[in-house]
């Protein structure tokens, strides 16, 4: 029997504690075109653990990678659970109801979407039942191909919420078909006909299973815990949870981990295009992750080295944008001997969810979000050290701020090159009407923000600082337009 637990009012009625819960269902979107994710997952399988109390503390440590809505799906002995619900880990879940999701094996997963649809209908894990199989799963990533899959296998698009969706629907149909009697075999024959980037944790009643695609757009990592295994899309999730990392998942990998331990098999060979995503160490790691053996944190120093030494400026002190611009602009300041001060205070106890309905709201909602340190900055020329640019919107209003505290000079200098084309592998860009640098040149940019000069981190400085701490190629498709996998109609359309 399979159980699906949420908060779903339309559908589920309210039991004597508050909580909902709808039985043997499966959790299709309504949305046909909807969201593509970059978000975070984690697994685990550590029979006699409390293995939601875990997941919860992995699923903290990647909050920043998804804030929109989160889950947790549990198995014990035949039965899934899957609660899940729209706001940040803290929100959704407390004390009670993560007592009440018992069993041996979890998985979770942290959402950010990156198109309009936010809703509870895409929120994962998905879960689904086919025949004597019940299976959940989890995903980070983005197919480019969804549309050419849900023709060629008959699975109609206005059920579909997500390309996650798409990858659930497969694998069910693969295990009522016959062609496949376990989920690892029906991941070995859905996932060779997915394009795009796609890391997953799978549960089933006998076993987490962790996938990365061929290219290996997206971090996963395997970790060992004293009993058991655990798997996450950053390595700072492992250690909360008190696992030593054993190693990466590698492209093109299948890991089952099950009673009998962890075995591997290949659903497809490495690309001969490795394509780890570039942003993983511009933006999206946290400082304190490892990616490729290498600190992410070192990395971002690496970058604001290069940064000073190509576009050096003549300034009284170093501000970052926090918090993912910090370690740049400290490797800026050392490299050029200009002292790094803290220009802005960030309020951690806003969240993505803050509603502000107008325009004039919404800019006063960035103040309300950072703040100059006015003592630090006025009377200074100030070197404002940014991780990338990309719509510019919320940096204008930021910028401004600065000028409002009596800064002298801006010297705007970013840790990547100008993000010029659309992401379709898990990034909130697919619109390059909305990208700034693909319509104006550096110069109009600069006097877009009204700064005294900019500069951005050339791409030869980028890839040297990142290169080393990756074990193969980097995408840098939204910098060059140098897709690594074939694009279908609807991404090429939109070029």
């Amino acid at each position: 029997m399979a159980f699906l637990v949420h908060p779903r009012p339309d559908v589920a009625q309210p039991t004597a504690t508050g909580r909902r819960v709808l039985m043997a269902v499966d959790d299709r979107a309504e949305d046909a075109d909807g969201p593509k994710e970059a978000c975070g997952v984690f697994g685990i399988w550590a029979p006699g653990q409390p293995v939601s109390h875990l997941v919860y503390l992995g699923l903290f440590a990647l909050q920043h990678r998804g804030q929109e809505s989160a889950g947790i799906a549990v198995c014990d002995g035949d039965k899934i659970v899957v609660d899940k619900d729209m706001g940040l880990v803290s929100t959704i879940f407390d004390e009670h109801r993560i007592a009440a999701l018992t069993g041996h094996a979890a998985i979770g997963h942290t959402r950010y979407s990156t198109t309009g649809a936010s809703t509870w209908a895409n929120a994962q894990p998905v879960f689904r039942s086919a025949d004597a199989h019940h299976f959940a799963l989890a995903h980070n990533g983005n197919l480019t191909n969804t549309r050419e899959l849900a023709s060629e296998s008959g699975v109609s698009a206005a059920g579909l919420g997500s390309d996650s969706d798409l990858v659930a629907e497969l694998l069910t149909a693969e295990l009522t078909s016959g062609t496949a009697p376990t989920l690892p075999e029906a991941l070995h024959r859905v996932l060779p006909r997915l394009v795009g980037a796609f890391s997953l944790t799978v549960m089933s009643g006998d076993a987490v299973i962790g996938v990365r695609d061929p290219n290996g757009f997206r971090p996963l990592f395997l970790g060992r815990l004293s009993e058991g295994w655990v798997l996450a899309s950053e390595t700072p999730a492992l250690d909360v949870v008190g696992a030593t990392l054993v190693r990466e998942v590698e492209p093109g990998e299948i890991v089952v981990i099950s009673a009998s331990g962890v075995r591997s098999m290949r659903f497809a060979p490495k690309s001969h295009r490795q394509s780890f995503c570039s942003f993983e160490h511009v933006y999206f790691a946290r400082p304190d992750g490892v990616l490729g053996g290498q600190n992410v944190h070192r990395v971002r120093q690496r970058m604001g080295m290069a940064l000073a030494r190509i576009a050096p400026a003549a300034a009284d002190v170093v501000v970052p944008i926090p918090d993912s611009s910090v370690p740049g602009a400290q490797g800026y300041a050392q490299e050029s001997g200009i002292p790094y001060v803290d220009g802005f205070v960030k309020n951690r106890y806003i969240g993505r969810t803050f509603i502000a309905p107008t325009p004039e709201l919404r800019r006063r909602a960035v103040r309300i979000k950072l703040n100059p340190v006015r003592g630090n900055v006025e009377g200074k020329r100030v070197v404002v050290i940014e991780d990338s640019i990309v719509r510019g919107t919320t940096l204008r209003e930021t910028l401004g701020m600065l000028r409002n505290a009596g800064v002298l000079e801006i010297h705007l200098r970013v840790l990547s090159p100008p993000y010029r084309w659309p992401c379709f592998y898990g990034m909130d860009t697919v619109d390059r009407a909305q990208l700034l640098a693909a319509a104006h040149s550096v110069d109009e940019i600069r006097e877009i923000f009204g700064v005294d000069s900019l500069a951005y981190l050339d791409m030869d400085s980028m890839v040297e600082a990142i290169g080393s701490a990756v074990g193969g190629g980097l995408c840098t498709a939204c910098l060059t337009g140098d897709y690594p996998t074939p694009l279908g109609p609807e991404q090429t359309m939109l070029l």
